[in-house]
């Protein structure tokens, strides 16, 4: 099984987990994007589908969490393989979509697609949140680049 291993600047990531621990934390009742629920008039089928979905979003996030316990620390490792890879990818998104409603809709979609925001002029909150932001696109396109999540590398 291939494994990749990202070596991460803790000074420069340890700020970031706060705001993506915050996002996270916003999310454990809501879904990152409220779903479409077919018509259908058996709303304990449509209630049973939405809480679904939310525990697969809660676990995904918890996995990718657990990538920065204290051996993150010690280490500044992340290990990514074929166990994890969609779930973390999943989870990115999630915090991703959660940290554009909260802090990053004034931005647009084209400055936090391409990474190019005024940053000196964003208030620190703003900024932090899009540097969450960056990261989290970053650790999306690594796994897509090494670990391709479609399975056509097994």
């Amino acid at each position: 099984m291939k494994r990749v291993e990202v070596k991460l600047n803790l000074e420069a990531v340890a700020p970031l987990l706060d705001v993506i621990k915050d996002a996270a934390d916003d999310l454990g009742p809501a879904l990152a994007v409220a779903p479409r629920v077919p018509e259908d008039p058996d709303a304990e089928f449509s209630g049973e589908w939405k809480r679904e979905l939310l525990e697969g979003q809660n676990s995904d996030i918890a996995a990718f969490l657990s990538l920065f316990g204290s051996e993150f620390f010690v280490t500044g490792m992340v290990p990514l393989d074929a166990n994890n890879r969609e779930a973390i990818l999943r989870a990115c998104s999630a915090v991703r979509l959660r940290l554009r409603e909260k802090h990053l809709k004034s931005l647009g979609d084209d400055a936090l697609e391409s990474g190019d925001a005024p940053l000196d002029d964003l208030p620190e909150v703003q900024h932090k949140a899009f540097a969450a932001y960056v990261f989290l696109a970053t650790l999306q396109e690594l796994i897509v680049q090494h670990l391709d999540p479609t399975g056509m590398e097994e």
